[in-house]
């Protein structure tokens, strides 16, 4: 396939669009078109020692799960481990993409991957995710009727006001009289300015309606999950079915206030990854992550909830080979897909 082909396809999978606004997703290296892809790599973190594999295996496009370019580079040298990377990337023509926190919020993501440790239960995103393009723009929503004597001054003065959008006009008849219902998209900031600006003149204010514009939620789709097992089950059964599932002969685990490794678990909040920031606040029995702050697991175990942490991307790597099956059928088999064999959790216990 060719490189942009590609690119949108694995973008129709999980939209850049979901991912956190502090991510750097999406097409990061691209070699000089055309570029035509026969092998896609898959990794959860691409280190020098994964590259080497990748060339090794003749990879034309490596998908990191985890940006190798997250804060920006200032110059490409031989200097930095990040920077080799995109220099070998480059003269072995391989692109690097990464999906990251997209890959967190799909319903077929790497959070649902990570509820199957847990045995049969139903869950929903702790965050939901909204939809991307609905509303395109704007946060509010203005309407108001004028008559002709007012309107060619009121439209002037209106569309002079920064982040004004989807500015409208329709005939409408108010109070058996012919008028222009006239409808705008703005922004919060622009709002006020608008307000100001018919609030000059008293029939205009009173004739105004305000909406607020909300994006509908999409559903199963959204950061972390809470999970309602259909069968309460021992914090110690919870805790061989994650070894289990993730592959991992320990895991460390801090027991909640009040229980103990017998008592029962119906409810767990999970977030693959680092999970502090999804998890904190949540009521449920167990949180489930790769990591948390000492202070944060303090704080859970004092609210009663146990924690199980994995290591960060204990949590993440095993969705890699369910991921490889899913693009083989998004992408029609056009094109061969490996994962990684060198990629592996940097901490081990000793």
């Amino acid at each position: 396939m060719n490189l942009r082909e590609l690119v949108s396809a694995l973008n129709d999978f999980a939209s850049p669009a979901l991912a956190e606004s502090w991510d750097n997703v999406g097409l990061l290296v691209e070699p000089s078109p055309p570029h035509i892809v026969n092998t896609l790599f898959l990794t959860n973190d691409l280190t020098e020692e994964v590259m080497e594999e990748a060339v090794q295996k003749k990879a034309d496009l490596v998908l990191s799960y985890h940006p190798p370019i997250f804060t920006p580079l200032k110059r490409v040298t031989w200097k930095t481990w990040k920077e080799r990377l995109v220099v070998r990337a480059l003269e072995n023509r391989i692109g690097i993409y990464s999906p990251h926190t997209a890959y967190d919020a799909i319903p077929h993501g790497v959070n649902n991957w990570l509820t199957k440790g847990l045995g049969a239960c139903t869950s929903v995103p702790l965050h939901p995710s909204t939809a991307p393009s609905s509303p395109a723009e704007g946060t509010h929503r203005v309407e108001f009727c004028a008559d002709a004597e007012h309107l060619d001054a009121v439209l002037s003065k209106i569309k002079d006001i920064p982040e004004i959008s989807r500015l409208t006009t329709l005939p409408a008849r108010v109070a058996g009289e012919e008028q222009t219902r006239v409808s705008l998209n703005c922004s919060q900031k622009a709002l006020l300015e608008v307000v100001a600006l018919l609030s000059q003149n008293s029939l205009l204010y009173h004739n105004m309606e305000i909406l607020l514009l909300q994006k509908p939620l999409l559903p199963h789709t959204g950061m972390g999950r809470l999970c309602t097992l259909s069968e309460p089950a021992s914090l110690s059964d919870i805790i061989e079915r994650v070894k289990g599932h993730l592959q991992l002969p320990h895991v460390r685990v801090a027991v909640g206030a009040g229980r103990t490794l017998e008592s029962p678990v119906k409810k767990a909040a999970l977030c693959a990854g680092s999970g502090s920031s999804v998890l904190k606040g949540t009521e449920a029995d167990l949180y489930l992550t790769g990591e948390m702050s000492h202070h944060d697991v303090l704080d859970a175990v004092a609210n009663g909830i146990s924690v199980i942490l994995c290591e960060h991307s204990n949590t993440e790597r095993g969705f890699l080979s369910e991921l490889r099956d899913a693009l083989a059928v998004h992408l029609q088999n056009k094109i061969n897909i490996i994962v990684s064999e060198k990629d592996r959790d940097p901490l081990q216990v000793a």
